[in-house]
């Protein structure tokens, strides 16, 4: 599904937020939202769940706890997918297209995957137990200022640096970097998926070009534990939605797909994750 937004300039806009003003969304902000929730879809066949709750109304009484990094927010967004080989993948795709469509609306967000009370948000949210539930965003409005645990946040992770298009995309193997010529009409695709956001602004995503496809990796510490793996999917997720929706807006054709043969030499703590086949 391609989102009915300017992507490159959404995508240029979006910036983590994490001191609301303490108020809930209006009811036109609102409806609106989740009119694009019951329409989003992904790629990949998966059977995505976005959920949205109100602080003050929550059923249950359950507390929503983000370990103070999040200020005034009211209204909270969650994921859940079921297990699969491509679920987290689906899940981070399909709540960052959310996401940019919430930005172009004007409202304030932010991924959260450690720094929440999983827990209590589960109950919340009425998570199933044989779902996978990677990520929540808080949403609403910015505040004027930020607080000093979100400036100090961004400034200890480096929140607005970004890896050299040299680190990230490769021609043929990891050996040799891409040229932006050799990456011709896909050129702004990639640079928008570079700008994606990560956990910890760890951005990593590897991509091979190599016979008409572009092949797309996920790259992890060797001391990661499962947990970090499967938010790196998330990540790689949000990078894919970044790629596709900037390619559907300049009228590239393509599909992803899982492919096996494309005889690249892959490095250690590094996996392959699915492919996207040029087709124009």
């Amino acid at each position: 599904m391609k989102l009915n937004i300017p992507i490159e300039e959404t995508i240029k806009k979006r910036v983590s937020v994490r001191s609301y003003e303490a108020k809930k969304l209006s009811e036109i902000d609102k409806e609106k939202l989740l009119k694009e929730i019951n329409q989003l879809t992904n790629p990949f066949g998966e059977n995505v769940r976005i959920h949205l709750i109100e602080k003050d109304v929550v059923s249950n009484g359950e507390k929503l706890g983000t370990y103070g990094v999040i200020k005034g927010a009211q209204t909270y967004l969650g994921v859940s997918v079921d297990k699969s080989e491509y679920g987290l993948i689906a899940a981070g795709y399909q709540f960052e297209n959310l996401i940019l469509y919430a930005t172009n609306m004007g409202l304030a967000t932010v991924w959260l995957a450690a720094t929440f009370s999983k827990a209590q948000f589960t109950t919340a949210m009425d998570i199933k137990d044989d779902e996978l539930f990677p990520a929540i965003s808080p949403i609403g409005y910015a505040a004027d200022k930020r607080s000093i645990t979100e400036s100090i946040m961004r400034k200890t992770m480096k929140s607005d640096k970004r890896k050299a298009w040299e680190e990230i995309f490769f021609q043929d193997s990891f050996e040799k970097p891409l040229s932006k010529e050799e990456s011709n009409m896909y050129t702004k695709p990639l640079e928008m998926l570079r700008l994606a956001p990560s956990a910890t602004n760890a951005q990593p995503w590897r991509i091979v070009k190599k016979q008409g496809s572009y092949h797309f990796f996920e790259t992890h510490k060797g001391n990661a534990n499962e947990d970090e793996k499967m938010i790196k999917e998330v990540d790689l997720g949000i990078a894919l939605s970044h790629f596709h929706q900037t390619a559907l807006e300049a009228g590239l054709t393509g599909n992803f797909e899982k492919q096996s043969d494309f005889a690249i030499d892959i490095p250690e703590n590094t996996n392959y994750i699915i492919s996207w086949k040029n087709l124009d």
